[in-house]
């Protein structure tokens, strides 16, 4: 673990160029799926993925199947971290709200949901069924039409059954054995059997990230992610094997992910770099946890837990941990952060799993200006404005001098018209 002076070290980790290669590949992937359809699908499914299919689509007797043979206990954890999910994003829901004015003129917001919306989920050395969970339930609470999940299938061409089973749970329509950048084109496009969606969420590797990049704008993204990241601010009272290990249940997601403790305790700094040493080797994901490490994981000594908060500002983390007996002393201070966990008793894997806030969230210093997934991911605003003559007259000449002042003379005239048979 590499001690760091401070913050400025590692805060050009949100300044990731495009890979010219990468940018090329997907530019031409998508092109293909434009111009194919269903056949660059399974043509890529089949170079990819190594599996041959006859048919994309999931069907209900492949979910039935994959839900009878889960863990009856692992079957019920999905289903009780699905109720905490909801309770939570519940109160997320928003409400329109309409103006009346004396005069008889009425203003309004209304709040629809998508119509439609796709989910991507990742396949490769790890099955994720809670971003399955986090991604479709907000939308359902949204009230979103239909959700599509795209998912890579095995070499045998099935989907990992957890995967599934997390989908039925949480409530998706319609499931396709597509993954990649060729499954954003399809979402983004459609083609003979995958829906064209509203809006594409969900993470995915670097191919995945710069397809939702370059098909932004044909249909919504939810954001364009980095590694993960934890920041712990963590007392000289906290225990420093426990410190290690929350550092460490990030650090084992990507060799890419970021791992910082920020301490005002030079004796905790020196324990919890021994104590990664000691738990990284017990690891099933070692070699991953250990490149992370060393890589990107940093102790930055503080001259209090104050200063800490104000280093913690400046990475604008994905993850937060503050490790002190009074943590809601610091809440308030925190100004960037996704998720801020609290206390010597949270760790961040129970934010992944089950506590009931989301943990798709913003990385690499994007805190700053965006948001953890939510239920107004999956809706829309539309305004409305209602005027009579009545309310229309006094402000008409107004509405006319501020186009006259842009230089829009018919802006100007669609209002002064209305009146000008009043006034000859």
């Amino acid at each position: 673990m590499e001690y760091a002076q401070c913050a400025e070290e590692i805060l050009n980790r949100s300044i990731r160029m495009v890979d010219p290669a990468v940018e090329r590949a997907v530019a031409e992937i998508i092109q293909n799926v434009q111009t194919e359809g269903d056949a660059a699908l399974l043509a890529y499914t089949e170079k990819f993925d190594r599996a041959s299919l006859e048919s994309l689509a999931v069907s209900e007797s492949e979910i039935e199947e994959a839900v009878a043979a889960m863990d009856p206990k692992y079957l019920q954890i999905l289903r009780e971290a699905k109720e905490r999910i909801w309770a939570f994003h519940a109160n997320q829901k928003r409400s329109g709200f309409v103006l009346t004015g004396t005069a008889g003129e009425v203003l309004g917001q209304r709040v629809i949901p998508m119509e439609r919306v796709g989910l991507y989920v990742p396949g490769g050395t790890a099955a994720y069924p809670s971003s399955v969970l986090m991604n479709c339930i907000p939308a359902q609470i949204a009230g979103v039409g239909e959700i599509v999940m795209v998912t890579p299938p095995g070499q045998d061409g099935k989907i990992n059954p957890v995967i599934l089973a997390a989908a039925k749970i949480g409530g998706v329509q319609k499931i396709f054995k597509v993954g990649g950048a060729q499954a954003v084109a399809a979402l983004a496009y459609g083609t003979q059997s995958v829906p064209r969606v509203d809006k594409i969420v969900g993470p995915g590797n670097r191919y995945v990230a710069e397809a939702k990049r370059q098909v932004f704008g044909a249909v919504a993204i939810d954001m364009i992610a980095g590694p993960s990241e934890i920041l712990v601010i963590a007392d000289g009272a906290s225990n420093p094997v426990h410190v290690a290990a929350d550092l460490l249940s990030q650090a084992e997601h990507d060799v890419c992910a970021s791992a910082v403790l920020v301490t005002d305790s030079k004796e905790l700094a020196e324990q919890v770099a021994q104590e990664l040493e000691r738990q990284i080797p017990l690891l099933e994901r070692r070699d991953i946890a250990r490149r992370s490490i060393d890589d990107n994981g940093k102790i930055i000594i503080a001259d209090s837990i104050c200063q800490a908060v104000e280093i913690s500002n400046a990475l604008a983390p994905e993850h937060l941990e503050i490790c002190t007996d009074a943590p809601f002393d610091y809440l308030g201070q925190i100004k960037h952060a996704g998720s801020v966990f609290l206390g010597r008793y949270c760790p961040e894997a129970l934010g992944d799993y089950f506590a009931g806030p989301n943990h798709t969230l913003p990385t690499s210093g994007t805190a700053r200006f965006s948001s953890p997934l939510s239920v107004d991911d999956f809706v829309k605003k539309t305004q409305f404005t209602y005027y009579t003559k009545e309310a229309l007259e006094p402000v008409f000449e107004k509405v006319g001098f501020f186009a006259d002042q842009e230089g829009l003379g018919a802006h100007a005239n669609s209002a002064r018209i209305r009146f000008a048979e009043d006034q000859k």
